[in-house]
């Protein structure tokens, strides 16, 4: 059942002003936090840097450029190595994640998870290190850093093979974490991605959940570049076959090169084999939106608390720590598949045409087509 909520500016717009899912009057099931972002759990930050130059035939390490990279903080930049509880899932593993397999074996992770292109994720990662240990000397004097950075492909506008983000990049993508509203669509790792052959890349979303006399808040961070056209649906709504597509397409996309990122944040208190289970809940949203799960699909997601972070952080004696029970967390999933759903949609409302390399062109979302599917 669609739960009927108020729908404030930063339900319906981004903070550059385009339009979000809901402003076209898509109803979603669920009750957002403040921002409807991974940024209403408390403490954590989203930072961009987006790259965009030139507009030409491709010249490998000139361009046209089309990327860039996103910085997620689970904590306050002054709190970043002080871990977190994790736990993560691949859904199909066409793709990469690096640190996952301690995330396995010790149910943490510490510092920026960083997302960007996939010829850039070892940069994104070997910088992350690098700010780590400029910004935590005594931390990371005898310890070692084994960052979450994620990929997606973005060849098809973008000159990947160039190399432009940079170590430089990821520092300022750190630096500019913000933990309110945040921009979607076509920024930061984002930049030149495209899901069901439409303009994608960021999205976000949040869910309220009231448990034990308590709020929490689960947010969920996307980077989409998947589907095929003909698979997409809206709210359970077949849109992807009977919508006008641009006359002027052309150099059209593979639509199997592709994949998602999904992070999902919340404050509830969670030990990481319940983690890695709201990780397990994010290919359910991906179904809703039509996708099979395609061979050539990295479709990796991770989940992690900010809660209970001295028992995360404790390295000796013995520590206590408080959770929810395995027998409540159905409303945790819940949240979990209605905010990843709307954070894909998200990322192609929230967004514009574009053309890069060669020429090559993504049509934007036709907005007013969907809106007009849901009585606006």
């Amino acid at each position: 059942m669609t739960e009927k909520t108020t729908l404030n500016k930063h339900h319906a717009n981004t903070p550059s002003g385009l339009i979000r899912a809901r402003g076209l009057g898509v109803p979603f099931e669920g009750k957002p936090g403040t921002y409807n972002s991974i940024t209403d759990v408390p403490g954590v930050g989203v930072g961009y840097v987006t790259l965009i130059e030139g507009d030409s035939r491709l010249s490998i390490g000139k361009g046209p450029v089309r990327t860039g990279v996103t910085a997620v903080l689970p904590r306050r930049q002054g709190d970043l190595s002080a871990p977190v509880f994790a736990g993560y899932h691949s859904f199909n593993g066409n793709g990469e994640m690096s640190g996952t397999h301690f995330i396995e074996e010790a149910g943490v992770f510490a510092g920026p998870i960083t997302l960007t292109n996939t010829h850039a994720c070892g940069v994104s990662r070997d910088a992350t290190i690098e700010w780590m240990v400029s910004n935590f000397p005594e931390d990371m004097e005898d310890r070692f850093s084994l960052p979450v950075a994620a990929e997606t492909y973005d060849g098809f506008l973008n000159d990947i093979n160039g190399f432009h983000v940079t170590r430089e990049h990821v520092f300022s993508a750190i630096g500019r974490a913000d933990t309110e509203a945040i921009d979607e669509g076509s920024v930061g790792g984002g930049t030149g991605m495209k899901a069901y052959e439409f303009k994608a890349g960021s999205g976000t979303a949040s869910r309220l959940v009231c448990y034990a006399d308590r709020d929490f808040r689960v947010g969920v961070f996307v980077q989409a570049n998947f589907g095929r056209r003909a698979e997409f649906m809206v709210r359970g709504r077949e849109i992807g076959k009977t919508l006008a597509i641009p006359a002027m397409i052309r150099n059209t996309a593979d639509p199997d090169l592709g994949s998602i990122i999904g992070i999902v944040a919340t404050d509830a208190p969670l030990m990481p084999h319940q983690l890695k289970r709201l990780a397990r809940r994010c290919p359910l949203a991906l179904a809703r939106t039509g996708t099979v799960g395609h061979h050539g699909s990295g479709d990796i997601f991770l989940a992690f608390s900010t809660s209970n972070q001295r028992a995360a952080q404790a390295r000796e004696g013995i520590a206590s720590l408080e959770f929810v029970p395995d027998e409540a967390l159905d409303r945790f999933f819940e949240a979990v598949v209605q905010a990843t759903e709307e954070a894909i949609l998200n990322s192609l409302t929230a967004n514009r045409d574009m053309t890069g390399r060669d020429g090559n062109f993504v049509p934007a979302l036709p907005l007013a087509e969907v809106q007009k599917r849901f009585g606006g």
